[in-house]
């Protein structure tokens, strides 16, 4: 290998953050994969893993789709004339046809974009946006109704 050392990339499909919470609060009816527009210091940040999603959405401005309340911690190591802002609004890039079917789907029919994952790609940052409808507190204990007797019959199943 004309002296090259092969390794496994970091940068293969590598989940960096995940927003837990979101499948949680909200019924995810469709998902859609955007870039997004970072400095240097972001990417070196989030390959270092430091990137949280949990209070994060996104919204429109115009007809751009940003990303609010990510927080994407610096590195002690950052430059010293950069003064990193680690929850910036960050701006999502999509196709302009993805971007108007968002719009009509948030303005029209009230639907919410949460992020949900955010991940490597070919050595691309991408985040998995979900368009989403909120659950009510009922809808929640469902949920985790549902959960607690599949989990309780996997045991019975595994007992006998």
């Amino acid at each position: 290998m004309n002296g090259l050392i092969a390794t496994k990339s970091k940068t293969s499909n590598e989940r960096i953050a995940e927003n837990r919470k979101a499948r949680h609060d909200f019924f995810i009816d469709e998902q859609f994969e955007a870039g997004l527009a970072l400095e240097g210091w972001e990417v070196k940040s989030l390959r270092a893993g430091r990137a949280n999603l949990t209070e994060s959405y996104a919204v429109i401005r115009g007809n751009e789709i940003f990303l609010l309340g990510a927080n994407f911690a610096p590195l002690p190591s950052a430059s010293t004339h950069i003064h990193p802002d680690p929850t910036r609004t960050r701006r999502l890039l999509l196709h302009r046809r993805e971007i108007d079917r968002l719009i009509g789907a948030v303005e029209r029919k009230g639907y919410t974009l949460v992020p949900l994952v955010l991940y490597w790609q070919r050595g691309r940052v991408k985040l998995a946006l979900g368009l989403a409808r909120g659950k009510k507190q009922h809808d929640k204990r469902t949920a985790t109704k549902e959960r607690d007797w599949q989990r309780q019959k996997a045991r019975i199943l595994k007992a006998k």
